[in-house]
């Protein structure tokens, strides 16, 4: 992989070069624990192996709140930047894809690399996918990190097969909701949700859950285990978004060679695994991160995502706001809306909704975006540079 460098002039406008005049209108995270801003950062020429775009939407994920609040264990950020971590947009200027191209991608937001929350960003076209034709591109952004966060360690890692029992701890936010239809469409015989708040488990009863089981302040893993075995008996597969004590009680309900996907921790950074537990039962016990897996890791994914979004097989809550109001979704989104923001920042004003904008099964979003892309690449696989002539450049020799 070739070794991207970025000059200072990328940072927020008060750090850029000199010799830049050009800025784009974003969001900047002034220091480690800070909410964002609306601020401005300097714009340099695209480099080798970049891809510039004009940014529809961009997702705000908890990995973004968790980076800015300067605890993160990967990454903590001194100097001001701009967050986000993906969106969806139309290519500029490439040395693979056609302007004009709608794209999917991922950016490593740095002080020296601004994010997403801007009108335009440049990323390596490692980290680049063409979309879909015809499809929605929030709905398309809305499901990527959250969904690929859900179907790789159910589908990839644990291995789901048809007929098995799933059990999903965290289940009320939106990659547990994912996880729970996602699931459900690839062949559960039982999946049961677990999260604490009770109105929004019974929600998950409409979209594929099978049970739901509340999580009670104060209540140890031994009661919790006979509640979790009462709602779906041996378990096959766990995805587990809260870790600590729901996670301990959960092992004590897996069936002989469980897989178990560890995703998040808000409940405790330590569980208690009992060795006899674990070599009795067999069980498989490994851990999933988004921000370490390339892109090129989740094609699958976001293929087999697309494809039900295109069909009306998801359900999804996505409330959509404009840049100026991102400090408000980011202090919504500390408290765990069950809902995914996502930021329009070209044109927040015109296709912004005033209260947001919830899908309900089985309708679709009513959520006024720009028009969606031209059906000129297709809507399964390949994807990559050279998945259409019609929306791929050869690559300079």
């Amino acid at each position: 992989m070739r070794k991207r460098t970025h000059d200072a002039g990328h940072g927020p406008e008060s750090h850029r070069s000199a010799a830049t005049h050009e800025t784009v209108r974003a969001a900047v995270v002034e220091a480690p624990g800070a909410e964002p801003r609306t601020g401005s950062v300097a714009w340099r020429p695209r480099g080798e192996g970049e891809t510039s775009i004009a940014v529809v939407a961009a997702p705000l994920n908890p990995l973004d709140l968790l980076i800015a609040s300067g605890t993160f264990h990967s990454a903590r950020h001194e100097d001001p930047y701009v967050p986000g971590s993906e969106c969806t947009g139309i290519v500029l200027d490439s040395d693979l894809y056609q302007p004009g191209t709608w794209v999917y991608a991922e950016s490593h937001a740095s002080p020296s690399a601004p994010g997403t929350f801007a009108a335009k960003v440049l990323v390596s076209d490692e980290d680049v996918l063409p979309l879909p034709g015809g499809l929605d591109p929030v709905r398309a952004a809305a499901v990527g990190n959250s969904g690929t966060a859900a179907f790789i360690p159910l589908l990839e890692a644990a291995g789901l097969r048809p007929g098995e029992t799933v059990l999903i701890l965290g289940a009320t936010g939106v990659v547990g909701r994912l996880a729970v239809q996602i699931a459900q469409r690839s062949g559960a015989g039982r999946v049961v949700a677990v999260a604490r708040d009770a109105a929004a488990l019974e929600s998950l009863l409409a979209v594929g859950a099978d049970a739901v089981v509340v999580l009670r302040p104060d209540e140890g893993p031994d009661e919790l285990a006979a509640r979790l075995s009462a709602a779906a008996g041996p378990v096959n597969v766990v995805l587990d978004g809260v870790y600590g004590p729901p996670l301990e009680a959960a092992l004590r309900v897996c069936a002989p060679r469980a897989r178990v996907v560890n995703i998040g921790n808000p409940a405790g950074a330590t569980a208690q695994v009992p060795a006899g537990l674990l070599r009795g039962k067999q069980l498989t016990l490994s851990g999933f991160a988004g921000l370490h897996t390339p892109l090129r890791d989740k094609r699958a994914a976001l293929t087999w995502l697309w494809s039900a979004l295109a069909r009306d097989e998801l359900w999804i809550d996505v409330r959509t706001v404009a840049l100026d109001e991102l400090p408000a979704a980011w202090r919504d989104q500390a408290a765990s809306p069950h809902a995914k923001y996502v930021v329009l920042p070209a044109d927040g004003e015109a296709h912004r909704t005033t209260t947001g904008t919830t899908l309900t099964p089985p309708e679709r979003s009513n959520v006024n975006v720009p028009p969606v892309p031209p059906a000129v690449v297709p809507a399964d696989p390949p994807f990559g540079p050279d998945a259409n002539s019609h929306t791929a450049k050869e690559p300079d020799a």
